[in-house]
């Protein structure tokens, strides 16, 4: 999230890990209120993850495929969102397809959860609180566990992705492909099926998660080395990339950060 807090209203974030069937599939499930009544509107923005998330809101409800943009949304009076985040090889096997025919779209939940879909949705809205809805979504996907056909191919995804996640260093698809064991074109057709995007996008994108992680910590950077640290060429190269997909550059986003 690029507000990691709010100065006015109330704002909460929960999470909760699938359970260990799911774990595969599941990355976790997560659960967002806010009570805007009597302050003004305040806008949330998250950065785009290499997943695929079923979102469930008191208006509207659907499955979005990965997103290569950054997310904003207008919060204004009371109300909440709840999604599930499939692992970024988890949603495949509902889906049936390559998840890069669903990048930057949205599908309506019956599409591929048929009448089971636009149900758990209303039950999602008559839910009073978090746990429920929790236990809602671990109902929805374990009674369509059955009917997948889960290949090892989803394992690897996750795993290739949970590398560029964790390894700052990994700055480039050759290295990637190094640590797979996979040449560039094996792994572009594995990301493409499974995950939706390419891997430069999933390298790129986690290095720009993690440039936000370090302005938010509120230690100081120094942007050159940052970039370089990061996989950039320069430090300009770096400020253009991050100033696309932020809204703007680092040192005024990092102004625009509540205090403490």
């Amino acid at each position: 999230m690029l507000v990691p807090r709010f100065e006015q209203g109330r704002f909460s974030h929960d999470r909760q890990a699938p359970c260990a069937a799911l774990a595969e599939l599941v990355e976790h499930y997560w659960h967002v209120a806010w009570d805007m009544d009597g302050h003004p509107p305040q806008t949330q923005e998250t950065l785009p993850h290499p997943n695929v998330h079923l979102v469930i809101e008191h208006d509207t409800e659907g499955i979005h495929g990965v997103h290569t943009a950054r997310y904003t949304k207008l919060l204004a009076g009371r109300g909440f969102a709840f999604g599930i985040k499939f692992r970024p090889g988890g949603f495949q096997p509902f889906l049936g397809r390559p998840l890069a025919t669903i990048a930057d779209s949205k599908l309506a939940p019956d599409t591929v959860f048929g009448a089971a879909g636009l149900a758990y949705a209303q039950h999602i809205r008559s839910c009073g609180d978090a746990p429920s809805r929790f236990a809602a979504a671990e109902a929805l996907l374990l009674a369509r566990l059955p009917q997948l056909a889960v290949h090892g191919d989803v394992a690897r995804a996750n795993a290739l992705v949970a590398a560029i996640a964790a390894d700052t260093g990994m700055v480039t698809v050759d290295a990637l492909a190094e640590h797979s064991g996979l040449n560039k074109r094996s792994l572009q057709r594995l990301f493409q099926h499974y995950v939706g995007v390419g891997p430069k996008w999933v390298i790129k994108r986690y290095r720009m998660h993690e440039a936000v992680a370090q302005l938010q910590a509120g230690v100081p950077v120094k942007l050159a080395q940052l970039a370089l640290d990061l996989g950039y060429f320069d430090q300009a190269h770096f400020v253009n990339e991050f100033t696309a997909l932020v809204g703007k550059p680092p040192g005024e986003y990092l102004r625009t950060l509540p205090a403490g």
